[in-house]
């Protein structure tokens, strides 16, 4: 297990157990989450615990040609009954996607510090948020970090209605110019809407500005 310490590096992703865990320890500033994420690095821990940095092989992701609306689905986006923003409640999602209650958790991975974290990012153009509203109540959203033009790094979603958070995942593919989508671990939901694993070396590909 490596340990971080005040310098701002971490160890190659293959040094990485078996189930993804690649260190722990360190901040959660700016500068080394940026570092990390363009790395293939990502931060996941409860309250209470030291930082825990992940980077599992194989990775979990969505290729936007791959993206699969099912006819229920296409229905709910002609009827129109949602409607989806970017970047308008950045805060309202985060909290949103904190206190929400998911099955096998019994607490949040997003902590205090983690939200002032992201925060942060978003002040600094990094961390973007997808909304979803019904009769202008915020019912359902998402964010996640831009690594460049090319990968979006999807962090959490909720759904506080049926459909929301799925009708917000499909108008954001379906809008962005990204080649993937970072799902990082594996979900029966994203699985549905077209997610797969690939190796981690060909996403990490991705997050090099001149490898595709």
């Amino acid at each position: 297990m490596h340990f971080l310490t005040q310098k701002i590096e971490f160890p190659d992703v293959s040094e990485a157990s078996a189930d993804g865990l690649l260190a722990l320890g360190g901040d959660l500033s700016s500068e080394r989450l940026l570092h990390a994420y363009s790395e293939g690095i990502f931060p996941w821990f409860q309250d209470g615990e030291p930082i825990l940095w992940w980077s599992p092989d194989p990775r979990f992701v969505l290729y936007p040609e791959d993206l699969k609306v099912s006819k229920s689905m296409k229905q709910v986006l002609r009827k129109g009954t949602f409607q989806v923003t970017e970047n308008k409640a950045f805060n309202q999602v985060l909290e949103q996607c904190a206190i929400t209650k998911r099955i096998g958790q019994d607490g949040t991975w997003i902590t205090e510090d983690m939200m002032k974290a992201y925060v942060k990012l978003h002040q600094l153009g990094y961390a973007k948020s997808v909304e979803v509203w019904q009769d202008d109540v915020l019912v359902g959203g998402l964010y996640g970090i831009a690594i460049n033009d090319k990968v979006f790094c999807g962090e959490s979603m909720f759904a506080k209605v049926s459909n929301a958070s799925k009708v917000g995942f499909i108008t954001f593919i379906q809008n962005s110019n990204y080649k993937l989508i970072d799902c990082q671990i594996y979900t029966n939901h994203l699985e549905s809407l077209g997610a797969k694993d690939i190796p981690r070396a060909e996403f990490i590909k991705y997050l090099k500005p001149h490898d595709i």
